[in-house]
């Protein structure tokens, strides 16, 4: 632990060659860990034209695969990478990346997407291997051997369950730009995504309340404007913490020189004629049973005082 009275001493040589120019923004990202900020500007750093992935630069980095993933998202949700899938020629399908070096929305990122072409990758035949044997005409009848499960790619998706409670989820995320004004600008697109988010917490058992202020305490202190609103309101919905249980009632302790165990607290002595003491619980200020009042509304001769 340093102490007050540290003295830092900086000495810096401005590089002549092989330099790149960041801004302090990106170095001092309050919400970017060291993972993100390496792989930002290890991104920035390539030459113009270079191709290489995220992926594969986190392998030059030394970045695990745990830690990639948590990079690329918080790089994501802050707008530094977008993604999209397009489909090329043949049929098949390429992931194209963007990295700039100031947040993007997803529209100024898709108008950059679309000027850049996406060359079809150059894929080798693979060898195959003559079958052993004459050619045989496929089989005509019969029946498969087994019943198709887990191992076909044409099983229908599953259906996933709505939460009870998703309409007042969707309230829930509407008012969230009563909190803050940081929070006016979410992007109406993801706003279903936020209250199946949201839906999970009153599941739960957390009060809409509860919910606005764990948001609330999430957002920057200091002033700083936040460039993605819905990614980070995304971030802190996305894990359910377990609702804090009140603490149970003590039982108050007997009186002095009542002797009757915890289980009889409340019982009351039966005021009719009986061959032994009888207790029971009152709803009121019942002075008799319910077998006493029970025999007096059956037949005379039995008096019985209920208290009004």
């Amino acid at each position: 632990m340093e102490s007050d009275s540290t003295v830092i001493y900086r000495h810096f040589n401005a590089p002549s060659r092989a330099f790149t120019q960041f801004s302090h923004d990106i170095i001092r990202h309050p919400r970017l860990g060291s993972d993100a900020v390496r792989l930002l500007t290890w991104q920035l750093s390539l030459p113009d034209g270079a191709r290489e992935s995220l992926s594969r630069t986190a392998e030059r980095a030394r970045i695990g695969a745990c830690a990639f993933t948590r990079a690329k998202r918080q790089l994501k949700e802050e707008g530094f990478v977008h993604e999209r899938r397009v489909q090329i020629a043949g049929g098949r399908w390429a992931t194209q990346q963007l990295v700039s070096s100031h947040p993007l929305t997803a529209d100024q990122a898709a108008k950059l997407l679309a000027r850049t072409p996406v060359a079809s990758p150059q894929v080798a035949p693979t060898p195959r291997k003559p079958a052993v044997g004459e050619p045989m005409p496929p089989l005509t009848d019969g029946h498969p051997k087994k019943e198709p499960g887990e191992d076909t790619s044409n099983l229908p998706p599953k259906t996933v369950e709505e939460s009870p409670r998703l309409e007042e989820a969707r309230a829930l995320i509407g008012a969230l730009p009563l909190l803050s004004p940081a929070l006016r600008h979410i992007p109406p697109g993801m706003r279903d995504e936020l209250a199946r988010l949201a839906a999970r917490w009153l599941d739960a058992g957390h009060t809409p309340t509860k919910v606005h202020e764990h948001i609330r305490h999430g957002l920057p202190a200091d002033g700083t404007p936040v460039h993605r609103p819905g990614g980070l309101v995304r971030y802190l919905l996305r894990d359910v913490p377990p609702r804090e249980l009140p603490p149970p009632t003590p039982v108050p302790a007997p009186a002095p020189g009542n002797r009757l165990s915890p289980w009889l607290q409340g019982a009351r002595e039966c005021a009719g004629a009986h061959t032994q003491t009888t207790l029971f619980r009152p709803v009121g200020d019942e002075t008799h049973c319910a077998a006493c009042v029970s025999q007096a509304a059956q037949g005379p001769g039995v008096v019985v005082a209920v208290a009004p």
